[in-house]
């Protein structure tokens, strides 16, 4: 057993159920009064508090369950619940993790744990705080239960969890256009829900099973190709929509613009790992011919994401746009090499998808709350704003720890050698270059060249944007005119 820690098999189950669960019980608790000992200077530091000591405590059990995961057995669910739940239709309480899962798991606890940290430093304006720690906190066990469901309805059921506590932080806590943001949000995911729906319905009762793990251990088997294709179609639209793949993106500029420090941070972290994760956890197992069928598509549209979503970053930063605009749009554009990996269907570019999402995750979380610290110390994120005569802004100069830091994520954003965005683009274009016995190799050699010249454009405007926001330098020094501030 490869285990940092060894554990009893009821101990990772009470763990894992933990991890699921506390999060709501500590919603619920967030709306009672707190206990004298935990009050503080007011209330609202209280509510506050809770928060970060509950994410906290899911946080420390999450990193528990890791340390005593078997790395030599990644492959099975370990640490599985199996409760019978409805069954009238064979849905079960079924929940476990794996090798696919858990790292999952970790940055979804690390990325709540920042945000309820985040909020306790910096409470985002709007209502009480009670709701915003309430919403928070059912929105992070939606997530984890969405990572550790091995059940169909259950996934499902968890994965819609998160939908109205990210429209309630948007539209409550959000800035400028924060109400059409979120009802686009809603409008964009709920039409993904209801083709999901269907999709997994149709799967389920055509295989007999809402079982995860059956369905992956019967590769389609019994299921026609035209049913795959059909499944495929259907949930992976709605997984297309939450990654999003473009051109089902047009929900997540306006929402990441809108939406506070905390919910950029979960959206880009947390929420656009659902779908990816549901491709890789769901279509390719289950339906693996439908997925096959289709993967050619996938992969046109992924590197068509990448190519747009550079050149419309390109575009904004010469213009002086919103920083939160510019990292929501280069989102877009790194879940396309995410889509790429996986469209190859190869081990190696499924892992590549993997590992670029949690590298998107942490790396993209983390530039949101340096663009949240530059908000505080100089009023705006506009580039042109940030960079115009007089304001002071140059991060070297005014804040250089604050500058270094942005800049060093910058660079791990674009995919420089050795940071962690670029394992994950790297090896989906070397995927790309050898895809899976049946696909059409030229294609895909077209998408690795495209997918190479978005890695150049990507490079472009962050190498600008950088400059710009950590050297001050404006329109004039483009041109070769140096100015003093």
């Amino acid at each position: 057993m490869s285990a940092v820690i060894t554990l009893d098999d009821s101990v990772t189950r009470l763990l894992l159920a933990v991890v699921v669960a506390l999060p709501l019980v500590g919603a619920a608790t967030a709306l009672l009064p707190a206990p004298p000992g935990l009050r503080g200077r007011s209330p609202e530091q209280a509510v506050l508090r809770h928060g970060v000591v509950v994410t906290g405590v899911v946080l420390a059990a999450t990193l528990l369950l890791a340390a005593s995961f078997d790395r030599d057995a990644a492959a099975r669910p370990q640490a599985v619940t199996d409760l019978e739940w409805i069954p009238a239709l064979g849905v079960r309480l079924h929940l476990g993790v794996d090798g696919i899962s858990l790292p999952l798991l970790v940055l979804t606890a690390l990325l709540g744990f920042l945000c309820a940290l985040h909020a306790y430093r910096r409470p985002p304006a709007g209502p009480h705080p009670t709701a915003l720690v309430a919403l928070l906190l059912v929105l992070l066990s939606g997530a984890l239960a969405t990572f550790a469901a091995l059940d169909l309805i259950l996934f499902f059921l968890a994965f819609e969890m998160v939908l109205i506590p990210m429209y309630f932080l948007i539209a409550r806590w959000g800035g400028g256009g924060s109400g059409p943001a979120a009802r686009r949000f809603v409008v964009y995911t709920l039409v993904g829900s209801v083709l999901m729906l269907l999709g997994f319905l149709l799967l389920g009762g055509r295989a007999g099973t809402f079982d995860m793990t059956a369905l992956a251990a019967a590769q389609g088997e019994g299921l026609g190709r035209g049913v795959q294709i059909l499944v495929v179609l259907a949930v992976g639209l709605g997984f297309a929509i939450k990654t999003p793949m473009w051109p089902l993106h047009g929900w997540l500029p306006p929402a990441h613009t809108a939406a506070p420090t905390i919910g950029s941070v979960l959206l880009a972290g947390v929420l656009l790992k659902t779908g990816t994760y549901g491709l890789v956890r769901v279509l390719l197992p289950a339906v693996p011919e439908g997925t096959a069928a289709l993967a050619p598509w996938l992969g046109a549209l992924a590197v068509t994401g990448i190519v747009y979503s550079s050149l419309v970053c390109l575009d904004l930063v010469r213009g002086g746009a919103d920083l939160k605009l510019l990292i929501a749009w280069s989102s877009v554009g790194h879940m396309g090499f995410v889509l790429l990996g996986i469209a190859t269907l190869t081990p190696t570019g499924v892992n590549a998808a993997l590992f670029a999402n949690i590298a998107h995750g942490l790396i993209t979380g983390l530039l949101f709350l340096l663009v949240g610290a530059i908000r505080e110390r100089t009023g705006t994120t506009r580039l042109d704003e940030l960079t115009a005569r007089g304001s002071g802004a140059r991060l070297y100069g005014r804040a250089p720890r604050l500058g270094a830091l942005f800049a060093f994520t910058a660079m791990a954003s674009l995919g420089l050698p050795g940071l962690a965005g670029f394992w994950g683009e790297f090896l989906a274009m070397l995927a790309a270059y050898d895809p899976a016995p049946g696909l059409p190799r030229p294609a895909y050699l077209v998408f690795l060249a495209l997918a190479g010249l978005g890695t150049l454009l990507t490079a472009a405007w962050l190498l600008i944007a950088v400059r710009r926001v950590c050297a001050g330098e404006g329109e004039e020094d483009q041109v070769g005119g140096a100015w003093q501030a």
